[in-house]
């Protein structure tokens, strides 16, 4: 007998780890209205309890830096503050033309 794994969105997980939050129906009780395995939904349950401060908090993430502190440590940004894409483009467009002019003119 072979098993297909079901994948769930994400916003089904949210609903069933809401239920699981609130404590209104128990664990067995939510698993058999979803369907889902009582383990799975621990699971998503103490993720969401595990992220739920993340969401309040004022902090930035760590990755995230503004552009003066990118330019403080060197690194070069986007021209014109727009997207790196279009800085790439400019380039590419740039080349082109000057080497049609200079090589094959």
């Amino acid at each position: 007998m072979v098993f297909m794994r079901r994948h769930h969105d994400a916003t089904f997980k949210a609903k069933v780890a809401l239920e699981a939050v609130k404590r209104e129906k128990t664990i067995a009780q939510i698993a058999t209205e979803f369907g889902v395995h009582p383990n799975q939904i621990r699971q998503w349950r103490q993720h969401l309890l595990d992220i739920l401060p993340e969401l309040f908090s004022n902090r930035r993430p760590q990755q995230e830096k503004s552009r003066g502190e990118l330019e403080a440590e060197g690194v070069r940004v986007s021209m014109d503050g727009r997207c790196w894409v279009y800085d790439n483009i400019f380039v590419e467009r740039l080349w082109r033309t000057v080497k049609y002019e200079e090589v094959y003119l």
